[in-house]
């Protein structure tokens, strides 16, 4: 009786041991399963140019591991990336994006100045470039007698026209001519009667063409009877 209650002791004890060999922890095959997806989702936020979320995922993966020198490869990677972005938004023109991502790359490669520096040297001439420019309208704006009639900074501005006192109309033609001309104006004569276009037209031609002989005046006629006569005039955009 004894030998057998012995040999079922040790098939159970063999039995015991056995599981517990081939019972892995569920940690311990769950971690680098949630890094290798962690790393996957970083690689695809890198192909689809999601580099905000790469940055964020990048760097929640530094935090867990940061002496895991593998992840270097993904910082360059991201850097590159936005340098990459950097330099075409400024090819579009938008500085201001430009900069801002080339901030980013410098953050991401601290250590190679040099590869920014290029695109840095370009983001400072599209600045002093925007900034020429802006200076140099200000002074074109400046330089420009003042508006007698129109509000320059609005798309168009209507003037009523006093066709009561012929005296009065003049000086108003007058006016008009003097900021179509300093304004490079377009004008569309408004008036409820057919015959009315004609003459308004030539007064305000004559006027024109007395300040700037060279000038292309642009008129546009629209006959509307519920209005009295005016004139709407258009800037043109600096």
């Amino acid at each position: 009786m004894k030998p057998f209650a012995s040999r079922y002791l040790l098939l159970v004890a063999f039995s015991l041991l056995l599981g517990a060999c081939q019972s892995t922890p569920p940690a311990a095959t769950e971690a680098p399963d949630a890094r290798a997806s962690a790393i996957a989702q970083l690689e695809q936020s890198l192909a689809s140019s999601e580099l905000a979320t790469a940055e964020g995922q990048l760097a929640a993966l530094q935090a867990e591991s940061p002496n895991d020198q593998s992840l270097e490869q993904y910082q360059r990677q991201l850097a590159e990336a936005y340098l990459l972005r950097s330099q075409i938004v400024l090819q579009k023109g938008d500085v201001n994006a430009a900069a801002t991502a080339l901030s980013r790359a410098r953050v991401l490669m601290p250590k190679a100045p040099a590869l920014t520096g290029g695109v840095n040297s370009a983001i400072v001439h599209a600045r002093k470039a925007e900034l020429d420019k802006a200076e140099a309208a200000l002074k074109a704006a400046e330089a420009k007698p003042q508006a007698k009639v129109i509000d320059p900074t609005a798309e168009s501005t209507t003037v009523a026209l006093n066709l009561t006192d012929m005296s009065k109309l003049r000086r108003q033609l007058d006016a008009i001519a003097a900021d179509v001309v300093n304004y490079q104006c377009e004008v569309s004569i408004q008036a409820p009667r057919t015959q009315d276009y004609p003459w308004l037209a030539t007064l305000l031609t004559k006027r024109v063409k007395k300040l700037d002989s060279e000038f292309d005046l642009k008129l546009q006629k629209q006959i509307l009877r519920h209005i009295p006569a005016q004139m709407v005039l258009s800037p043109r955009k600096p």
